[in-house]
């Protein structure tokens, strides 16, 4: 097999098992329950799962999606998380796949944006679905995901090439001297320095932009409109992925969060008081900036040059 579709393949191997771990992560961390033990049950006979029985696809496929024990319906969710957070990790690892003849310190760079796409993912395709089901973003998993952002914003400096990102200050031109036309500037930011504090501005800024939201809604409304679930979930795409993919996030999360509560309103199984659950939204635009924020925002931008 070529080296560029091997790297995705395993990548997606790797991602299903981590799929499966996030089915763990989705059925207890709303309920405050430990994902290390116990082991997996069956929800209705209480029977603990099997190794064999609990081979991500696979089992669920050769079980007919059913337990062993007590022949109780699986939720397809199972199945569609695995297969989803495997085909995201193939994608990430494309990232690298394309890279396979750059230089050392590029090549290592895209490893670790890759892995850090993986990392957001994972995290995002967790907190849609539980936001989903229970209206709830837990902490245990938005905290950590901004710091592990900002970790990797820090990982990704240290791969920068020379000059690379720096921010530079322009002298005017000095015409009594022997350089007279020539302005080399000097450096303001260090290019991992802008990497990094932008990062972590764009996390605080993210934060605050929903928070003022809220704090707004309910000066007006008199009652919550928005959870600070949001504004953390905002903060730690944020972390990730930098200020203008985030903002096509809110964006794109907002769209689609108006689409669904017309279709909603439309068939009347709605009205102006339900809660939505924007945070999935929010999540589903984050995963798109994440693989494609920079082009397309790079693209919107260039139409104003």
């Amino acid at each position: 097999m070529r080296a560029d579709l091997l790297l995705p393949a395993i990548a997606f191997l790797f991602g299903l098992l981590i799929g499966s771990f996030l089915n763990v992560c989705i059925a207890r961390l709303p309920l405050d329950e430990s994902v290390a033990t116990p082991r997996s049950r069956c929800p209705a006979c209480g029977h603990t799962i099997r190794w064999y029985d609990n081979i991500p696809l696979l089992s669920y496929a050769l079980l007919r999606g059913h337990c062993r024990d007590c022949g109780a319906p699986i939720s397809w969710r199972y199945p569609a998380v695995e297969l989803v957070t495997g085909i995201w990790f193939a994608l990430s690892a494309l990232v690298v796949a394309h890279g396979i003849d750059l230089s050392g310190d590029i090549f290592a760079r895209l490893i670790v944006h890759a892995v850090g796409i993986a990392m957001v993912g994972s995290l995002l395709i967790a907190l849609m679905v539980i936001d989903w089901k229970h209206h709830l973003l837990p902490n245990t998993l938005t905290i950590p995901g901004i710091l592990l952002g900002l970790i990797f914003a820090c990982a990704e400096a240290v791969f920068l090439g020379d000059n690379e990102g720096n921010v530079i200050l322009q002298h005017a031109p000095d015409i009594n001297s022997a350089n007279a036309g020539r302005s080399p500037g000097n450096i303001f930011l260090t290019g991992a320095e802008h990497l990094i504090f932008g990062r972590l501005l764009a996390a605080i800024g993210a934060f605050l932009l929903l928070f003022l939201i809220r704090v707004a809604y309910r000066a007006i409304r008199k009652r919550d409109g928005m959870g600070l679930g949001d504004a953390k979930l905002l903060a730690m795409i944020a972390a990730f992925v930098g200020l203008a993919p985030t903002v096509l996030s809110l964006f794109l999360g907002l769209m689609l969060a108006t689409f669904y509560a017309t279709v909603m309103l439309l068939r009347r199984q709605a009205d102006a008081a339900t809660r939505l659950p924007f945070g999935s939204f929010l999540c589903m635009g984050g995963l798109l900036a994440a693989l494609y924020g920079e082009r397309i925002t790079d693209a919107y931008l260039a139409l104003f040059r």
